[in-house]
């Protein structure tokens, strides 16, 4: 169980975490079971950095559909809903998909057309609020990489969508009979990437360890900057261990321009140079007590 208390201009907030070991996890907002991520956004806006960063750059396309998918959100709360409807969507059209078995009678094809139908329109939005919130965004990539690499260096990222041209419907009409033998969607903005060139080059695959750090953690420090010039609100920063990845200069220019607001920093070393902690908490067999900086 976890338990955050918080304030939001005259609000008081308790948001608890469940994580149960059998069933389904629970959260709460002030003793109010929590049915929608919105309302958790609602309440408090959060920018976790953390090591497991890296994959925003490094890993599979899923990752960084993700961290757009949330950095939409957080500029735009509207988006929650049509993210949920695409899942829900998406997740009927598998399902008819597979119990089709490759064979389509009349009446799955009229379904079919429904979901078929719903889905275009869904992910026709969601694609176009996505490729929205990354134009906002590259300038601040941008600018937060300059400051933490130390140099500028050209960024470009494209919201890359091959069903975009001809639009979702004409896409899934085209690969109706490959779902119905797969089993499963093979085109829409659950298969979209987001793809960053660092000085020309492809993120992944040509920058260095150094680079798609520094690249990895200035996205979460954009997104950041971004929501908080246009909410007006400063979201808390939850530093996760995140300092023992990087290299001295690294670390003191990330902390040199983190934003002013609520800050939580979390290590398993001593604290870097340059943090002034106003409170420090040990950590030590089980048990959480105020203390000296180790």
């Amino acid at each position: 169980m976890v338990r955050a208390e918080a304030t939001r201009g005259a609000r008081a907030l308790l948001l608890e975490a469940e994580l149960a070991l059998r069933g389904r996890s629970r959260m709460q907002l002030n003793r109010q079971p929590v049915k929608r991520r919105r309302d958790l956004l609602d309440a408090l806006a959060v920018t976790v950095f953390s090591p497991d960063d890296l994959v925003l750059v490094k890993g599979g396309p899923g990752e960084r559909r993700r961290w757009l998918d949330d950095a939409a959100v957080a500029l735009d709360h509207q988006v929650e809903p049509i993210r949920s409807d695409v899942e829900r969507i998406l997740k009927q059209r598998n399902a008819l998909l597979k119990q089709c078995r490759g064979r389509l009678d009349a009446a799955a094809a009229l379904t079919l057309e429904v979901w078929d139908d719903r889905l275009s329109r869904a992910g026709e939005a969601l694609a176009e609020r996505r490729a929205a919130a990354l134009a906002e965004l590259v300038p601040r990539l941008t600018e937060a990489y300059r400051d933490l690499a130390g140099h500028p260096l050209p960024i470009d990222a494209a919201y890359e969508a091959t069903w975009r041209d001809q639009g979702l419907a004409g896409a899934l009409a085209a690969v109706r009979d490959q779902d119905l033998r797969r089993g499963v969607t093979t085109v829409g903005p659950h298969r979209d990437e987001v793809a960053f060139r660092l000085d020309g080059l492809p993120a992944r695959t040509h920058a260095s360890q150094g680079e798609q750090r520094s690249l990895a953690l200035s996205l979460r420090l954009a997104v950041h900057r971004a929501v908080t010039e246009v909410t007006g609100e400063s979201p808390v920063l939850l530093l996760d261990d995140v300092l023992s990845e990087l290299d001295d200069d690294r670390t003191e220019a990330l902390l040199a321009h983190l934003p002013p607001g609520q800050t939580l920093l979390t290590t398993a070393g001593p604290l870097p140079r340059r943090t002034e902690p106003e409170l420090v908490l040990r950590v030590a067999d089980g048990t959480v007590v105020p203390g000296a900086a180790p």
